[in-house]
């Protein structure tokens, strides 16, 4: 059997509120090895709009980690604006530079991973399955409401709950120790050490 050539849709602030809503944190380097494991993976696309004021937003750092790390991330300056009742608003959707990228990858993949649970990409969907690619789609049903348009389900080849991939994909949280280690003592010997003319 061949193994299949796979390639990983991710809309960031759809997937990053999935996982919120599931109460975790996806870790980014286990995503990619659980689809590494899963066929020859061609390419994972990352997807985020960055505020055109905020050089130092707080999705900085992870945009770089991805793009160092295995990632073709894409993002664009989301544009802020008043709306004529003077509440601001902010414009910056990915949506047809994700659409372009997955119809120009179709022809050389076997499998579309998506992780969205956004409607808008139902007829992305189908076009892609037009042309003999297998398309999954993660998102969820867990949580309340549901995070996935029922159309982009339906049109899905298979639907994974993020829930399912919970176990292979989140961040291990680092449990705090309840009481520090000994700093006290080593401050309370460092007069000391000074005296014998230690460090």
């Amino acid at each position: 059997m061949n193994t299949p050539k796979i390639a990983l849709f991710i809309d960031g602030a759809n997937l990053h509120a999935t996982a919120k809503a599931l109460g975790f944190d996806v870790d980014y380097k286990r995503l990619l090895q659980e689809f590494h494991s899963r066929g020859m993976l061609l390419r994972a696309f990352y997807y985020t709009t960055i505020a055109e004021d905020q050089d130092h937003c707080s999705v900085r750092p992870l945009v770089d980690w991805l793009d160092y790390n295995g990632y073709t991330v894409v993002t664009k300056t989301a544009k802020e604006f008043t709306d004529s009742s003077g509440r601001r608003k902010r414009t910056g959707s990915m949506d047809v530079e994700l659409a372009v990228d997955a119809m120009e990858i179709a022809r050389c993949i076997d499998q579309m991973v998506l992780f969205s649970g956004d409607g808008d990409f139902r007829a992305l969907v189908e076009a892609v399955q037009r042309r003999g690619v297998r398309v999954t789609v993660v998102s969820t049903t867990s949580s309340q409401p549901s995070m996935i348009a029922d159309e982009l389900r339906r049109q899905a080849d298979v639907f994974v709950d993020l829930m399912e991939l919970r176990t292979k994909v989140a961040r291990e949280v680092v449990v705090e120790r309840s009481t520090p280690p000994e700093p006290r003592a080593r401050s309370a010997l460092a007069p000391l050490q000074r005296s014998l003319g230690g460090s």
